[in-house]
């Protein structure tokens, strides 16, 4: 059964799209344990726009935060902190998948980072990257976080235009897996999330 965490090597590079596109690969469990930021849609919203399968169930945020910020700051704007007791993973026997919030080492409180849920969780890691500059550090420092606190990497997905320099150096000096690649796309729609989603079932060999 597959257990997965999404992370990104930033904000914007295609959590909630990769996230749309193995939930309906897999037909899996989703949850966004923290949502910061509540208009004009939620991630848990956007997943559930672009899924089809009916298997699939969206588990409630722990957190829904209405400040469209970091989840300490947009937290502490409603007088609260985040405490790692307060996040146990959905009982279910179906796949599942969990969607941070930004990057790796964004903070959910003082001590309390992304990549410690993901750790306290006890999930496989799947990385999200997309090609700017600077986006090969961040791929690498990303990875290299991981590594250092012992967390398991599933997998890298690259999103947005191919950039084969880029991406063949970060493959080779990181040995990580690749999953299959997301292009750009004109509109993100069901249609597409399941053209995708079966490039996917198939590297996962269902």
């Amino acid at each position: 059964m597959e257990r997965l965490f999404i992370t990104g090597i930033g904000t914007d590079v295609g959590k909630t799209l990769v996230s749309a596109i193995l939930t309906e690969a897999l037909q899996a469990d989703y949850w966004k344990p923290v949502q910061a930021g509540l208009e004009p849609s939620t991630d848990a919203g956007t997943v559930r726009s672009l899924v089809r399968n009916t298997r699939s169930h969206f588990w409630p945020e722990r957190y829904r935060l209405q400040l469209p910020a970091s989840p300490h700051a947009a937290a502490a704007a409603e007088g609260l902190t985040l405490r790692p007791e307060d996040f146990q993973l959905p009982e279910t026997d179906n796949h599942l998948l969990v969607e941070g919030a930004g990057g790796l080492l964004v903070p959910l409180a003082p001590g309390f980072l992304i990549a410690d849920l993901a750790r306290q969780l006890d999930l496989d890691v799947v990385v999200v990257s997309r090609n700017y500059l600077g986006s090969i550090n961040h791929t690498l420092l990303t990875l290299e976080a991981l590594q250092a606190r012992g967390l398991r990497v599933r997998g890298l997905v690259f999103n947005g235009e191919p950039t084969p320099a880029t991406e063949n150096f970060i493959s080779q000096h990181t040995g990580v897996p690749l999953l299959p690649r997301i292009r750009p796309e004109t509109e993100v729609t069901p249609e597409v999330v399941s053209r995708y989603a079966t490039e996917f079932r198939a590297w996962f060999e269902l």
